[in-house]
């Protein structure tokens, strides 16, 4: 009893905690510093995800000059394999169900900001990648490092990093598999757990190039089955599309009567759920970045930067769609995914809740495996030995395991801390040392504008030190 008792003093006081640190994040430093430096961004690089937009999916297909790190498109499967998860299912369902239809309008906002985001802080790692056998790896540990010269607050950041995305994000991935699929089948939560996380330690102890070849083959089929369903779903209520689009900007600045009182919560919900759902400045997706073996490092900045676009303009889209096509969403008991569940229910008939509960599975599968990679890019930067990475792995798969039975209404909350803490720190570093992004921005524009496939060399920006992987690159390509 005695310890039962200061277990649950524990957990209030941890509450407590996670609560109040939430609080003064969310209310007072994240909302206004994605906002603020997203438009910044955008306007330091002339608005760089808009003019280079056709540009991005040019550069998404470009294969390696060797054999060396990842394709482009490898290192883009894996950061939208960490970004599409439960996120886009179960977030925008969350955000709708607490801050109204609204919220889905600056889900969008964040969203359009937030690539110009992504492309400085993906071209960054890029930048300032460093070689690891035949593969490459980065991010802002590393540029912290390098760029600032300061490895102590890289590995603040990396252990801030490793403990969110590594442990606690895929307890809350897992989590939603095993309730979509008990909602739906019934499937005992725990051996559905266990089954997760041996399929998940196969691809784990396999190393980068096995996440890679997973990714590239789950990433575009589970989108495309997906938004094929959504696109019916759209089709088949046409003519209730305006007055959609009407309800999410009228709740959103609170001239909708029913939602008018939900300002606040819109813009908190809309901007919580859509740093979860895209990961746009929060640091996490420079690690796959930097995976990338390209002759330019502002070509995975592009691409990066279109991650985020597909992952909320289109997917979220269609997850606030499916739900604000009925009115599901007024019943206030049902929320997350059993909200997403039910309101493809209404569209398409009893098969639905088995619908979600599959493309949940392969929505969360897949970013438990790149949310992996993230943690293990950064155990590598505190201390490289295989010892530490395989007791890493070991955590990440009991993690799943626990989080498959586990209620995690204190784990969403610890992440959204997390979350918060590696955003605050990252923006402030790539605000800082975003002057090198914009330099490697006009240089590949200018050989873009010659005719030319951009090619960066360490010489290019006058100055630029501490780039190991571009001074190699210059010295290979003379051979």
């Amino acid at each position: 009893m005695i310890i039962l008792g200061a277990g649950n003093i524990f957990l209030e006081g941890l509450n407590k905690i996670v609560d109040t640190g939430n609080t003064i994040l969310w209310t007072y430093i994240i909302i206004g510093s994605l906002i603020g430096l997203g438009l910044f961004f955008t306007i330091r690089t002339r608005f760089v995800q808009f003019r280079l937009f056709g540009e991005m999916f040019k550069v998404i297909s470009e294969k390696k000059d060797n054999e060396k790190g990842i394709s482009a498109f490898q290192a883009f499967t894996i950061s939208t394999a960490s970004r599409v998860g439960t996120g886009n299912l179960t977030g925008v369902a969350l955000a709708i169900a607490v801050g109204g239809p609204g919220a889905v309008f600056w889900m969008w906002l964040i969203a359009l900001l937030g690539m110009a985001t992504s492309f400085i802080e993906s071209t960054l790692a890029q930048i300032y990648k460093v070689k690891d056998g035949d593969t490459f790896r980065g991010g802002p540990a590393y540029y912290m490092e390098k760029a600032l010269k300061n490895r102590k607050l890289g590995i603040v950041f990396a252990i801030l990093l490793t403990l969110c995305f590594g442990l606690i994000f895929n307890a809350v991935q897992a989590n939603t598999i095993t309730v979509a699929f008990e909602n739906a089948f019934g499937t005992n939560k725990l051996l559905l757990g266990v089954i997760i996380a041996l399929l998940a330690g196969v691809i784990f102890f396999g190393g980068v190039h096995r996440i890679a070849k997973v990714t590239q083959v789950i990433v575009p089929v589970m989108a495309i089955m997906y938004l094929l369903v959504a696109f019916y779903v759209i089709i088949m209520n046409i003519s209730q599309i305006p007055a959609v689009f009407s309800l999410i900007i009228s709740s959103a600045f609170g001239v909708n009567e029913v939602f008018g009182g939900l300002v606040g919560a819109a813009i908190m919900q809309g901007v919580r759920r859509g740093l979860f759902s895209n990961e746009a400045g929060m640091g996490s997706v420079p690690n796959a970045a930097a995976t990338a073996n390209v002759s330019h490092p502002a070509k995975q900045g592009l691409v990066q930067s279109l991650g985020v676009f597909l992952d909320t303009i289109v997917i979220c889209s269609a997850t606030a769609f499916i739900i604000l096509l009925t009115d599901v969403y007024t019943i206030h008991d049902l929320t997350g995914i059993q909200l997403t569940q039910g309101a493809l229910e209404v569209h398409v008939g009893s098969w639905a809740p088995s619908f979600v509960a599959i493309a949940i599975l392969f929505f969360a599968f897949s970013s438990i495996v790149g949310n992996y990679y993230y943690g293990e890019t950064n155990i590598e930067f505190i201390r490289e030995g295989s010892t530490w990475l395989t007791l890493y792995r070991l955590l990440v798969v009991g993690m799943v395991i626990f989080g498959s039975v586990a209620k995690v209404a204190l784990v969403w909350d610890m992440a959204d801390l997390f979350m918060g803490l590696m955003a605050v720190l990252n923006l402030v570093v790539i605000f800082l040392i975003g002057k090198v992004a914009y330099q490697a921005l006009d240089d590949y524009v200018a050989q873009r504008k010659a005719g030319k496939n951009p090619v960066f060399y360490a010489k290019n920006i006058p100055g630029l030190t501490d780039t190991e992987c571009w001074e190699q690159e210059e010295t290979e390509r003379q051979k």
